[in-house]
């Protein structure tokens, strides 16, 4: 725990040389934590600012603002076209670049308009070791990682926000909903809303991490490993359940749960 404390202090000195900053808030972990520790040191000078996508669930998009009430935080949230964006329906691989640099855009905009010194983000040290063409963005715009930077993992961040008595300590990781589809295939308004509704039916079911892929008409489900018993039994209600959505086939994925696994097919 000292160790972590000193990353904390590490924190909050980045953030007093800020100075004022907005923070693109999802809700998740991370970014609750560092807006925690950002309104600490900052207070009103640190500005909540959430995207409205459409790749972004309902359900994450509530969640952020119930943490943002249960605080007393304002929460500034900003609707973005992700069909506007150049390249986005394409789905290549760097699409997450292309969304990344026009959500920023956006935020930057907004934090010079309000007299923000910064336009800071949630990500952590453990986010460099995988595939996010997302990062260059940020990089190419100056936004700041004050998360990164202080040297903190996800580990350590859950290990504080829970210290911290936030709510959201343990809540699982969420991607955007156009991690779903296979590079190249295109993304539509009426899939977006086809995988929502499918994780949807699965966290109601109890499934709290779990991923719908699609491909085409076929569902490939993820869930943790220790949860495949339980999705197995149930395969004909999640069968019928995921078709009344839309889709053809569904399937089980045998190797469970895991970040990024679209990923796969674009490293072999």
């Amino acid at each position: 725990m000292d160790e972590l404390l000193k990353k904390e202090e590490k924190l909050e000195e980045i953030l007093r040389g800020l100075g004022s900053g907005a923070l693109a808030f999802s809700g998740g972990v991370d970014s609750a934590y560092l807006l925690h520790e950002a309104r600490k040191v900052l207070g009103s000078r640190a500005a909540a600012v959430t995207i409205r996508l459409a790749s972004v669930p309902e359900r994450e998009l509530d969640g952020a603002a119930a943490f943002c009430r249960e605080r007393g935080i304002p929460q500034t949230v900003i609707a973005l076209d992700q069909f506007r964006v150049p390249g986005f329906a394409e789905n290549p691989p760097d699409r997450c670049y292309l969304c990344k640099r026009r959500l920023f855009l956006a935020l930057k905009a907004y934090a010079e308009e309000e007299g923000l010194a910064a336009v800071m983000d949630g990500t952590n040290l453990d986010d460099a070791g995988s595939y996010r063409p997302g990062l260059r963005a940020i990089e190419e715009l100056g936004v700041r990682s004050p998360l990164r930077e202080a040297g903190m993992t996800k580990a350590d961040i859950r290990a504080l926000a829970k210290r911290a008595g936030l709510s959201v300590w343990s809540k699982p990781a969420f991607a955007c909903l156009a991690t779903r589809f296979p590079y190249g295939e295109r993304i539509t308004e009426e899939k977006l809303r086809m995988a929502e509704a499918a994780e949807d039916f699965l966290w109601k079911e109890g499934f709290i991490q779990s991923r719908v892929r699609m491909h085409g008409d076929l569902a490939r489900i993820e869930v943790p490993e220790d949860d495949l018993p339980r999705l197995f039994a149930m395969r004909k209600k999640t069968a019928e359940a995921l078709r009344r959505i839309g889709f053809t086939y569904v399937a089980m994925d045998l190797m469970g749960y895991r970040m990024g696994s679209m990923d796969e097919a674009r490293a072999r």
